[in-house]
């Protein structure tokens, strides 16, 4: 493909195919995606079949990868070369000019130096051109080889009727060198793009090709397609671990940061997890796999790469509608101006050169791949920080963010709470109830059940088996031990149940104004329900946290705290952070359920709102956001739901994040306008025959290349405060 319309017509001929609900293709990536009836048998066959049918040729993903693996600088360069040198002669008599010297070539030898450039190195153009005619629409191709056609068919009619003895002026220069031009600006386009496709590339690099595999007769080496879950493999000082693990054996510090963005190595030990794609250190590490293929971290990331890049972003579906009329009008254009050049007396051979220009200069390309390419070139530096952009709406809109909304446990906490006070009613016995409530939280996953456990085992308790557990969503569970049925939960939920706290009520009230986290122990007996003990959890700030924060005010964003903790503990937190609970910024005892609701009110008045959560009680929340940011060390749940995710897990990154979304759109619009003023004004110069072809040739070629060193400019950005690349391989 090589402009706009290419685009428009590859997607109205797959869009033709029963079944498909939409296709969006990828200037800047040559790629297809289609969203179908999964019903449909043979999709993809008929879908390369549609291609075909529109003139292009169709290439699966792995041959223009192993085709791009295989490609060097000056891959595809000798077409452009033979153009350049064929070319030259034919300007040399312009260089003549200047001087007051005659080097004009005889009409003989400009015909046997055009002939090879027009039919040989511009078939291209006339196949891709024919194919568009065929479709009644149009592309570069045809302008280019229309407009080529006319001043090379000019030449032949002004050298074949001139009288003998008389030397015409022909303009095979001007047709050579236009296509040489294009020839040129494509190669340093195809060049260029293939600089955007650097992320994708490296992140397929760090996959090696064999690994160690641990077997009773001893070590093997086998190619890594062969390794299946539960394997045990052996990675050694300085190896590139294979595939996502964990550590059985050994220790050693891991360096993370081409998944990551974090440059210093972590420290990995038996029953550590270690990722796919990251280096080892100087330990020997024994490794048990636990995902392989696409199931790796690596291979998720490369898709939520591949996909942000191959998608469109709100702003290029406009660019299509317009590139859609863009050729018929040029060529009206065109025509128009060679009936006005006549109507004006300047005879036929004037009146075609100026539509010439017109037909040359007005090639949609830099149209085309300049919403793409800068698309490409932001979410592959913001992957190499650590920072994955899932689709280009989400790349787009977060520019526009005005409120950002924290979840607090896990984002911008630790999200790991200890407990800090136990306190049992009088009369009982302290250790009897923690390890019963130990027992009722030994299943749960939740970090304050955690929390419960770890301090049980610290005191030595023996934690039993509990029965008939349930849990209350935003609420707490309750279940029996060793025949008595207990409830433990926030003190909210107590309230609703009807318990009164009695000798335990003013030192829950102490503890809040602490800004404690409570939980109650309550027991149901025959006279209904009892408190037994009050909980007092703690959390700390991550670091970073507050500085992460004040960032985002000092860009004049408001930031919000949204917490299901009392209002008490929730406030304490928010200011040890540096948020403002008086202004507002700060939500407290919001159930998991409500988090959604409260992003609906934040984006009242049309506020454009972000949310950073890493919990599955996130996801509906991420999902209702304008933008969602998931953090990597969060679940599943939540990244899937979010549009963007942040793979260190570190609040600084949500900064990055909307800067580099302001850059990336910052770059389409500087594309777009270039890409604009280069037809806008060219095109009625060209008209009013201030612009020769050559000229035209050259501008329309230098559109295409600028757009595209335009949007590599954002391979140099650089998250705030960092002052050097991290060590990843881009």
């Amino acid at each position: 493909m090589t402009c706009a319309s290419c685009v428009a017509r590859v997607e109205r001929a797959v869009r033709k195919l029963p079944g498909v609900q939409d296709a969006s293709v990828n200037l800047a990536t040559e790629s297809l995606h289609l969203s179908y009836d999964g019903a449909e048998p043979d999709m993809e066959l008929r879908a390369r079949r549609a291609v075909r049918s529109a003139g292009y040729e169709p290439r699966s993903l792995q041959e223009q990868q192993s085709e791009a693996a295989r490609q060097g600088p000056w891959t595809g360069f000798f077409p452009v070369a033979a153009g350049l040198l064929l070319s030259a002669p034919l300007v040399l008599p312009m260089f003549g000019d200047l001087f007051g010297r005659s080097w004009t070539l005889p009409a003989w030898l400009q015909f046997v130096l055009a002939t090879p450039v027009q039919f040989i190195l511009g078939a291209r153009f006339y196949r891709a051109g024919w194919h568009a005619a065929r479709a009644l629409s149009g592309n570069m191709d045809l302008l280019v080889a229309l407009g080529t056609s006319a001043g090379y068919g000019l030449s032949l009619w002004l050298w074949w009727s001139a009288p003998e003895g008389h030397a015409p002026h022909l303009y095979f220069e001007a047709s050579a060198v236009v296509i040489s031009l294009v020839l040129l600006g494509k190669w340093l386009e195809a060049r260029a793009r293939r600089q955007t496709t650097t992320a994708i590339r490296a992140l397929h690099a760090l996959r090696p090709d064999t690994v160690t595999l641990l077997t009773p007769d001893g070590e093997v080496q086998v190619p890594i397609a062969e390794i299946m879950v539960g394997d045990q493999l052996v990675v050694r000082p300085g190896e590139r671990i294979p595939t996502d693990a964990l550590v059985r054996e050994g220790e050693s510090q891991v360096d993370e940061s081409m998944l990551t963005g974090e440059p210093l190595p972590v420290p990995r030990a038996r029953g550590s997890s270690v990722t796919g794609g990251a280096i080892n250190g100087e330990g020997r590490l024994v490794l048990e796999v636990s995902a392989t293929g696409s199931e790796t971290v690596l291979a998720r990331i490369i898709r939520l790469v591949e996909d942000a890049q191959a998608a469109k972003a709100p702003i290029q579906r406009l660019v299509d509608k317009v590139s859609a009329v863009f050729v018929p009008v040029v060529l009206l254009i065109g025509l128009l101006t060679l009936l006005a050049w006549l109507w004006a007396g300047a005879g036929l051979e004037t009146s075609l050169i100026h539509a010439v220009a017109v037909l040359v200069i007005a090639c949609p390309c830099a149209l085309g791949l300049a919403t793409p390419a800068a698309v490409m070139a932001g979410t592959g530096v913001a992957a190499r920080h650590g920072i994955l952009i899932k689709d280009a709406l989400a790349l787009e809109l977060a520019h526009r963010v005005a409120t950002v909304a924290f979840d607090k446990t896990g984002t911008l906490t630790e999200g790991k709470p200890r407990v800090s006070a136990f306190v049992a009613a009088e009369g009982e016995d302290e250790n009897a109830l923690l390890a019963a409530l130990a027992s009722l939280q030994s299943g749960s996953e939740h970090p304050l059940a955690r929390a419960v456990v770890r301090a049980a085992r610290e005191r030595g308790l023996q934690v039993a088996a509990p029965e008939a557990v349930r849990a209350v969503p935003g609420r707490g569970t309750e279940g029996r031990v060793q025949g008595h049925g207990y409830l433990i939960g926030s003190l909210r939920w107590m309230q609703e149940l009807g318990l009164a706290l009695g000798s335990l009520d003013e030192r829950a009230q102490a503890l809040q104004a602490q800004g404690a986290t409570l939980s109650v122990m309550a027991e149901r007996g025959a006279n209904g329900l009892q408190a037994r003990a009050l909980l007092a959890f703690g959390d700390e700030a991550k670091p970073g946290a507050r500085q992460a924060l004040a960032t985002l005010r000092a860009r004049g964003l408001r930031s919000v705290m949204i917490s299901g903790d009392n209002r008490g503990a929730a406030e304490a937190m928010a200011r040890r952070l540096g948020l403002r609970p008086e202004e507002g910024e700060v939500l407290a005892e919001v159930l998991p359920g409500d988090k959604a609701a409260a992003i609906r009110r934040l984006q009242a008045g049309g506020q454009v709102v972000a949310m950073v959560g890493d919990g599955v009680n996130d996801a509906p929340a991420l999902a209702a956001a304008d933008v969602g940011m998931a953090m990597g060390n969060g679940t599943d749940v939540a990244m899937h739901a979010a549009g963007i995710t942040l793979m260190r897990g570190d609040p600084a990154l949500v900064a990055a994040a909307l800067d580099i979304s302001h850059r990336t759109v910052l770059k389409i619009r500087q594309n777009l306008f270039w890409a604009f003023i280069y037809n806008v004004a060219g095109i009625p110069l060209a008209a009013l025959g201030y612009l020769s072809p050559v000229v035209a040739g050259a501008a329309m070629a230098l559109s295409s290349v600028s757009v595209m060193a335009n949007a590599l400019l954002l391979r140099r950005w650089r998250p705030q405060g960092e002052n050097q690349a991290p060590g990843a391989p881009y």
